[in-house]
């Protein structure tokens, strides 16, 4: 079984029915989810004309290798009623693999750990708080050494993308 680490974002509808919603669905199709953060409400990252997002992390454990989640991923976000949208643009949900074990893929349409997350207080925020000591395997830094790491840079990278 792989530990993974998934980042739940939603800036339009009832943006903390999506999150839950988006966990209860991720449930359903027998994703054992073992961890979840609190929500946190942030500001939009890279389009700043947009409604603000409600962002959260959870651990699952599953036996999908990284395609093969991502492939459920995206039918929960479609079941959500996800559109295509501009690349960080609104969305009734996203849902974005961060970290998988210690792996590390980059593919074209995927890449683990999460290429931006390191820069993103909105993702190593709700992380933290579920996974503080887990380590970025490209980084070789836990998850609370790169939220220190971001406070200190003092970067304005609030969001969600």
């Amino acid at each position: 079984m792989s530990t993974v680490y998934i980042g739940i974002g939603s800036n339009l509808g009832d943006r903390e029915e999506n999150c839950i919603r988006a966990v209860e669905l991720l449930e359903k199709r027998g994703i054992s989810v073992k961890k979840k953060s609190s929500l946190c409400e942030t500001e939009p990252w890279g389009v700043k004309n947009q409604p603000l997002f409600l962002n959260m992390a959870i651990e699952i454990e599953t036996a999908l290798r990284p395609r093969d989640l991502l492939k459920i991923l995206k039918e929960t976000e479609q079941e959500i009623g996800r559109e295509t949208s501009s690349r960080w643009g609104p969305r009734i949900i996203d849902l974005d693999i961060l970290l998988f074990n210690t792996e590390v893929v980059d593919e074209d349409t995927l890449s683990i750990p999460h290429p931006l997350m390191h820069e993103r207080d909105f993702v190593l925020k709700p992380l933290s708080e579920i996974a503080p000591d887990a380590e970025h395997p490209v980084l070789h830094k836990s998850i609370r050494e790169l939220m220190m790491q971001l406070d200190r840079k003092g970067k304005n990278n609030r969001g969600s993308a």
